[in-house]
């Protein structure tokens, strides 16, 4: 999957293509355990089963990655998750905004099934990692969806309460490399108010030490079910 990037760092500004060729998602990725179940509750309340193992890492087709200003999704039942994502590259790790837009009744029967099912939105810009890993703590997420007309914050944490990506690419691969051509999403807070679905999502990643922010929205368009 061929994805546009601006890139800033310290040193440069640059505009990339990269060849995703492997995605993957973090999830229950959260450093402290009773954010972590509160998660689990938040999806258990929609008939969504615990986890075998936290963290787990779920392999998903990179053709979900999308970049766009709109999602298409059958079914009323999905929503967003803000997530802080990794894009190994040769010359190092990007750090880039996206959502993990799911499938919440398919998630009731199988997370991983429900994984495949959405596109998945990224953020048009990256950040160099080695840039922000010093003060990494000091980032904060946050999302706004867009429900029943109105506008309301919807996710709201700094990523003090996730994993590290450092940390989270040693679990998954047992060393500190991430290959070439990887994206991976690094976790999400738990939503303010419960999990439910909306017709537009706004994520961002702000930078307070460096005074910056990355920011992406996209509009949600609804198929209806048939049978």
């Amino acid at each position: 999957m061929l994805l546009q990037f601006d890139r800033l760092a310290s040193d440069r500004a640059d505009r990339v293509g990269v060849a995703i060729n492997s995605l993957i998602i973090a999830g229950w990725a959260g450093r402290d355990a009773a954010a972590i179940e509160h998660h689990v509750e938040e999806l258990a309340a929609l008939g969504i089963p615990r986890p075998s193992t936290t963290p787990l890492f779920y392999r998903v087709a990179a053709q979900t990655l999308i970049q766009e200003g709109r999602l298409t999704v059958l079914g009323p039942d999905s929503s967003g998750e803000v997530e802080p994502v990794i894009v190994a590259m040769a010359d190092g790790l990007w750090v880039g905004i996206g959502s993990d837009h799911t499938d919440r009744k398919a998630e009731a029967s199988g997370i991983a099934l429900s994984k495949q099912l959405c596109g998945k939105p990224v953020g048009p810009q990256l950040w160099s990692y080695a840039d922000v890993e010093g003060h990494w703590d000091e980032l904060v997420l946050r999302s706004w969806a867009t429900i029943d007309g109105e506008r309301v914050l919807y996710q709201n944490s700094p990523v003090a309460s996730l994993r590290t990506p450092r940390d989270l690419i040693r679990r998954h691969t047992g060393s500190g490399m991430l290959p070439p051509g990887t994206l991976m999403f690094c976790g999400t807070p738990g939503a303010i108010g419960g999990i439910r679905p909306g017709t537009r999502f706004e994520i961002e990643l702000t930078d307070p030490v460096l005074g910056r922010k990355l920011t992406h929205a996209y509009d949600v368009d609804v198929l209806p079910v048939v049978f």
